[in-house]
């Protein structure tokens, strides 16, 4: 992996990891840095960490078992 990489991976505000919860579960999340993602066991998804910003967004979330993403809710 280059050092660019590498910078990137450890670029996320860990004061940031510590406020953001799942926004479906509203439950914590657990950063998994090889993957780059933020884990919700609760909702069972990942979701991603690009650039070091993470994407909160149920639609961009991948889930844990394989399975379909959950339908967002509908207004």
């Amino acid at each position: 992996m280059s050092e660019q990489a590498s910078a990137k991976k450890a670029s996320v505000d860990p004061k940031l990891l510590e406020i953001l919860v799942c926004p479906l579960s509203k439950g914590p999340l657990r950063y998994d840095k090889e993957a780059q993602e933020l884990v919700s066991e609760q909702a069972q998804l990942a979701y991603p960490i690009r650039d070091g910003i993470p994407i909160m967004l149920v639609d961009e979330a991948r889930p844990l078992d394989g399975k379909a993403k959950p339908a967002p809710k509908s207004e």
